[in-house]
């Protein structure tokens, strides 16, 4: 099957996945299974976007491979996941545009790795499990530049984060790149420590609401009413924990249903609220951290050879959204 046929079915697919374009009143956001993505149901559970005019369909798409084609046939309006994941999707026929952030790593997500493992340098010549073209491979291939190390290092078992982790504490691998629960029990297995974890990179594996230039341009309003939204459901998180832990375990669902389950993992990651997003977006005359991020990502993909599009950070970014 040719490129064109593959577009072509895939854009029939997703056709009969979502009925045909997004109308003009509805604004349909896809998002995988994720703790990050809890606010956006506060937000429908307490009327937030009722509040801003909005009518927000949440619809759960796992794989960005679905999600991105889905965005870009306009089935989509807006979809969220890791500033690095968008960048795999660039072309010379499709951009996008950053618009907010929703939450940043700052535990989530680490390396466990043999005792006798004690710094990143050290995983040179060693098997280490994780996933390839994933925020796992991006996360690792910044910790090992500024170790002096590249991918070429290391002796690579791509695997997806939690068969990493299962790995490591079966003793297949010498390191793993993974997530909760899998980082505990690889601190927790005989073998086992907690080399590095994303705490110590605050702002790299962010998770980003994002649009297409064309979605941007004909639903600014709306888009610019969705952070709103978005930033009333973290306050509201803040102020009322408990209560928001049990409304976004029931509406993100699958294995984070349950409230103790959906409040650990939690404990993982921070919620943007809007000073922090302030900071991190910046504006076009002194854009923020989130310049970085895509210039890491950039690089990193280049290397690895996930992409070669060339970007200039600041093109991709909506400043207006977060300055309104």
């Amino acid at each position: 099957m040719t490129g064109r046929a593959r577009l072509i079915a895939g854009s029939f697919l997703l056709s009969l996945m979502f009925g045909g374009s997004a109308g003009a009143e509805t604004l349909k956001l896809g998002h995988s299974t994720w703790v990050g993505y809890g606010p956006l149901y506060i937000a429908q559970d307490k009327g937030f976007f009722k509040d801003e005019g909005l009518d927000v369909e949440l619809i759960v798409m796992e794989d960005p491979k679905v999600r991105f084609p889905a965005l870009a046939a306009g089935q989509l309006d807006v979809a969220v996941t890791t500033v690095d994941t968008m960048l795999n999707y660039l072309s010379d026929q499709q951009s996008y545009r950053y618009l907010f952030a929703l939450d940043d790593s700052k535990g989530g997500d680490g390396i466990v790795a043999d005792k006798d493992i004690q710094s990143v340098a050290d995983l040179k010549g060693k098997d280490v499990a994780y996933a390839e073209g994933s925020v796992s491979q991006f996360y690792l291939g910044v910790l090992l530049k500024q170790a002096g190390l590249a991918f070429g290092d290391i002796q690579t078992q791509n695997m997806t984060a939690g068969d990493a982790g299962a790995a490591f504490v079966a003793g297949r691998v010498d390191a793993a790149v993974t997530w909760e629960p899998w980082l505990t029990r690889g601190r927790q297995a005989p073998q086992g420590h907690l080399l590095v974890d994303s705490s110590t990179t605050p702002g790299l594996i962010t998770d980003m609401a994002m649009t297409t230039p064309e979605t941007l341009k004909a639903r600014k309003k709306d888009l610019e009413a969705l952070y709103r939204a978005w930033i009333k459901a973290v306050d509201f998180q803040k102020a009322n924990p408990d209560e928001a832990d049990k409304i976004m375990a029931k509406g993100v669902g699958g294995w984070l249903e349950d409230p103790k389950v959906f409040a650990e993992t939690r404990a993982g990651i921070v919620y943007y609220d809007k000073a922090m997003n302030e900071t991190f977006i910046g504006t076009a005359d002194n854009p923020g951290g989130i310049v970085k991020t895509i210039n890491n990502a950039a690089e990193l993909g280049k290397e690895t050879g996930q992409f070669q599009h060339e970007v200039t950070p600041t093109d991709l970014i909506a400043f207006d959204i977060v300055n309104q």
